[in-house]
This record gives C-alpha cells, structure tokens and sequence, in this order.
C-alpha cells in the first residue's frame, strides 16, 4: 500500500501535507492567500517571486509575510 501524501511542509508554522508538491503560486492559492503584497521566505531565506512557479520541496520551512501599513 502506498502512501498518498508525498510532501509535508510547513507554512507559518502549521504542517500541511500533499500529494503532490504545488508550486508556490498553486499553495497560496489553496491558503486562500494574495499573490501581491507578500514576500515568501523558505527555510529563512528570501524565495523570490520569479521561482513561484517550481513545486515546493519536500520538508520545506516556508514563511508567508504580509505588508502591513502604519507609523
């Protein structure tokens, strides 16, 4: 018997667990989450806007951060 989740990943904290690995734009996606006006940070380094696209990898520590206005 096989296994169906392939990829385990946290995001902010919270384990979540695929099948297949999304892209990072197919994850924010099914968070419910804006693709504008957020930075992404995997494993403490920033993951730029142009590799959201590539699937996420398994294990990966993932950071959503959202602009916030105020003075």
């Amino acid at each position: 018997m096989t296994n169906p989740i392939s990829v385990g990943i946290t995001v902010n904290g919270e384990d979540h667990y695929f099948a297949e690995a999304p892209t990072v734009t197919e994850l924010l996606a099914q968070l419910g989450l804006p693709e504008k006006g957020i930075a992404i940070a995997v494993d403490g380094a920033v993951f730029p806007r142009g590799r959201w696209s590539e699937p996420v990898g398994k294990g990966w520590q993932i950071e959503i951060l959202t602009a916030v206005q105020g003075g």
